[in-house]
């Protein structure tokens, strides 16, 4: 039986912070709110939380920023849709959207219980929590933040800036509740995991 869902926003590097939530089912209240930094930081946190087989893990796709070093480069590689033209070279492996840190972790997790991937970006605009601002400045946070007050019931959340990383990681207990409910679906597949949407 299902009690608990845990939202994993990782970071693309250990320099960019990791948010965890751990959300109870049952009362749909919050129960842990943390920062994370390195790999080993996240696998200490799941050796350490003694309620895995009795939840549904939801950790999102980081971007692959490993390799671009100008700043219009790392934001407009989301929308840089060239895989199939032949002219462009595909050299140090630049296309590539999404990081494979934490891969091999999150297939051991999925041994034990049940690990789903999901794209940030397209989860917050299913669940109308897309604003104009850009990603991740002050007022996209405090945007983000009073909707998750206002609209999903988040009464709990401090009234002083919460860092992203962990307003993405309630995103992500948003998204593993849909599931459990059997409103989702897979959009791709991402290092043998799936990647899920809200339906």
């Amino acid at each position: 039986m299902i009690t608990h869902v845990v939202g994993l926003s990782l970071g693309s590097n250990s320099s960019i912070e990791s948010g965890v939530a751990v959300r109870e089912v049952s009362t749909g209240k919050l129960i842990l709110l943390d920062k994370l930094f390195s790999m080993s930081d996240v696998e200490l946190f799941f050796e350490n939380y003694n309620n895995i087989k009795n939840s549904i893990i939801c950790v999102s796709l980081p971007w692959d920023i490993s390799m671009l070093d100008g700043k219009w480069r790392v934001l407009s590689k989301p929308y840089q849709l060239i895989h199939q033209n032949n002219n462009f070279l595909n050299k140090d492996n630049w296309m590539q959207r999404y990081s494979t840190r934490g891969s091999e972790l999150l297939l051991s997790l999925n041994e034990q219980t049940e690990v789903k991937r999901f794209e940030i970006y397209l989860t917050r605009q299913k669940f109308n929590l897309y604003s104009n601002y850009k990603e991740r400045s002050s007022a996209d946070c405090k945007f983000l933040q009073s909707i998750l007050k206002l609209e999903y019931g988040f009464k709990d959340l401090p009234s002083n800036m919460v860092p992203a990383a962990q307003l993405e990681a309630i995103v992500g207990t948003l998204l593993a509740y849909k599931y459990i409910q059997g409103e989702t679906e897979t959009i791709f597949e991402f290092k043998q995991l799936d990647v899920i949407n809200v339906r």
